[in-house]
């Protein structure tokens, strides 16, 4: 199902990273501690009354060296762009300022619920002046303070009111949903067209559940298979593509849909950092992944090309060493033939199950090989292990103690469980739980 989206919108220095932090909590989605995976405060997953929605923090946009106006306008565009619902920040201490007018007038044309709130209101005297904020024509005001976490429940309890309803996605269960997602200009568009070319198939388009996507279908060899359109990625131009961050809120409602991600890295400017944020996403919402090297026809080809650049990619993506990688270029078509079985590769692999019994064995012979460590005193017993569900294929290992598992025996279960059973394409997770 589709997460709301909510997005806090203001003139800087009204408290909206603060507030972002507050909401978010320790529920920030860590899937692992390993080097390489940036991660970026813009985004996170947050949580008030069972309900789970996408935030978003346009406090943490970069815009350069532009004047103000032009920043908070295109902070407040990004949020009338890619939210469901918008939290309107003002500074409690320093009364309705131009400023705070000139993102009103912006919101008033989004036809998007907006939910006001005053923040840094810490003491109740101050409260006395909520009333002047009516003036801003968006309802009720909401005093709170972000330093200490008041007022926030009444706030999400507006917020949440206002979520769309958003249903569940219809999905066949023999197509697979991919996208694209990359930093500008590494040849996205460029990529579906070469696909959709290929060989003169049948297309169609779709409305799709995401807001101003396309959703493509492709048949091939059999197969079926939907493209996601990244939201946006034949529009909106200049103000997203002012900032590289802005690409990355323009992947993550696709990632939300896909059974397969493809990551696409620039053969000719190679790696950079802003790769690896949105590689990221792709990898802690546990989607299949593919990384695809594209504009290969631009490298001077050598007998030892694509095995340097195949070694940089998995010097900087450690975390997706499951992932395989493919090299082409979409604008000559060569070596195209080879992204479809990678990504139908990658899928089944997803969707894999394995039985318990031969899992267990696996199990065993590993725990055989390598006996489990022993930590002040206790040794790590493992019981036995189940999978419980796909799409990522997620393990339970029942232990003696669950703290006793340090990470790197985990990851040498990963190991041998992938050596056994494949995964290519797809992460896997391991849960360790103490039996009852």
């Amino acid at each position: 199902m589709r997460k709301a989206t909510v997005a806090i919108v203001g003139r800087p220095n009204v408290g909206k990273s603060t507030i972002f932090n507050r909401l978010v909590g320790e529920r920030i989605s860590i899937v692992e501690d390993i080097p390489g995976v940036t991660r970026d405060r813009i985004y996170a997953e947050a949580e008030w009354l069972n309900t789970t929605f996408n935030l978003i923090d346009t406090g943490g946009i970069e815009v350069g060296d532009e004047p103000l106006l032009v920043k908070m306008r295109q902070q407040a565009e990004i949020a009338i762009d890619e939210a469901d619902v918008i939290i309107f920040l003002v500074n409690g201490r320093e009364g309705i300022t131009a400023a705070d007018d000139e993102v009103a007038k912006l919101l008033y044309k989004s036809n998007k619920p907006v939910v006001l709130g005053v923040n840094k209101m810490d003491n109740p005297e101050m409260r006395e002046s909520i009333y002047e904020y009516y003036a801003l024509g968006f309802g009720e005001p909401f005093p709170i303070s972000g330093s200490h976490g008041l007022g926030l429940g009444d706030l999400l309890d507006e917020v949440v009111r206002h979520f769309p309803k958003l249903e569940m996605d219809e999905k066949d269960d023999d197509t697979i949903y991919f996208s694209l997602i990359g930093r500008p200009n590494v040849g996205k568009s460029s990529l579906v067209n070469a696909l959709l070319n290929e060989e003169r198939v049948i297309v169609s388009d779709m409305e799709g559940t995401t807001r101003d996507a396309v959703d493509t279908k492709l048949h091939k060899d059999n197969q079926d298979y939907v493209i996601i359109d990244t939201a946006g990625m034949r529009k909106r131009g200049k103000v997203y593509e002012s900032t590289e961050k802005y690409s990355v809120l323009r992947a993550l409602k696709a990632i939300e849909r896909s059974d397969v991600v493809l990551v696409l890295l620039d053969a000719e400017t190679g790696i950079r950092e802003q790769d690896k944020r949105i590689a990221g996403y792709a990898h802690e919402a546990g989607r299949a992944v593919v990384i695809v090297v594209n504009k290969w026809d631009t490298i001077t080809k050598t007998e030892k090309a694509m095995k340097e650049f195949e070694a940089e990619v998995r010097a900087h993506f450690q975390y997706l060493d499951y992932a395989p990688i493919v090299f082409l270029s979409a604008k000559t078509k060569k070596r195209l033939h080879t992204l479809l079985p990678a990504i139908q590769l990658a899928s089944e692999n997803h969707a894999k199950r394995v039985p318990t019994n031969v899992l267990n064995d696996v199990v065993m012979d590993a725990i055989a090989l390598n006996p489990t460590p022993t930590i002040k005193g206790k040794r790590l017993k493992v019981l036995y292990a189940t999978q419980v569900s796909v799409k990522p294929p997620r393990f339970v290992i029942f232990v003696n103690e669950p703290e006793l598992v340090h990470f790197s025996y985990a990851r040498f279960l990963e190991n041998k469980i992938r050596e056994a059973f494949g995964f290519v394409g797809t992460p896997i997770k391991i849960v360790a739980r103490k039996r009852q």
